[in-house]
């Protein structure tokens, strides 16, 4: 009776630990795969979801990967309800072609799903092409992934960088201070501009 007992309370542990240890590998698999990241990025699959339920995604990334589901919820809102300072954007539409803009950003942030969207808007009616965007989404610490924020001083995003080669002029933190095509001509233009973390810096 004993040793029947021992059986059956030791498959019951065994099928247990199989259990856990299954479900943790699969989590981790599906957290994995719903990002553009490697491996190598994740510390716990569980700290790649936001507070919606939406996966976080790491490292560089297309603009489609915004317009596509779940992401394309707040995107497509945001890009319509931002009303373009036309005279603005003819204004720097020159200089902007010949900028290099690095856009780094939180797809569960919402500064940057407010102001990312708005600045692809202002990007299409210059006539910049999506593709010459450097855009990167980061975790909510903004230390991942490694390899593109290092030396970049990442502190709040949205942060959109401007440069010209390879050197930075400005950029915009978080929010502008006017409007996102008034800082951008400021900056573009050489105009005194502190972004709205500069004093801390």
């Amino acid at each position: 009776m004993t040793s029947t007992l021992s059986k059956t309370f030791y498959f019951l542990i065994t099928f247990a630990l199989l259990t856990v240890v299954g479900c943790k590998k699969e989590v981790k698999k599906e957290s994995i795969k719903a990002t553009t990241t490697e491996e190598e990025y994740v510390d716990d699959p569980f700290d790649l979801i936001d507070e919606n339920g939406d996966p976080i995604i790491l490292g560089e990334q297309e603009r489609a990967t915004l317009q596509a589901e779940p992401y394309n919820r707040w995107f497509d809102e945001s890009y319509a309800e931002h009303t373009l300072d036309t005279l603005t954007v003819s204004a720097i539409k020159d200089q902007l072609a010949d900028t290099e803009v690095t856009v780094f950003m939180g797809t569960w942030c919402e500064d940057s799903q407010l102001q990312v969207p708005a600045f692809f808007k202002i990007l299409d009616l210059a006539e910049i092409p999506s593709s010459t965007i450097n855009l990167i989404t980061l975790n909510e610490d903004k230390d991942q992934p490694e390899d593109l924020v290092a030396g970049q001083s990442i502190t709040n995003v949205p942060t959109i960088m401007f440069s010209k080669k390879g050197e930075e002029i400005g950029r915009i933190v978080e929010y502008p201070l006017e409007s996102l095509e008034k800082d951008t001509q400021k900056i573009l233009y050489g105009e005194e501009y502190k972004h709205a973390y500069a004093e801390e810096e």
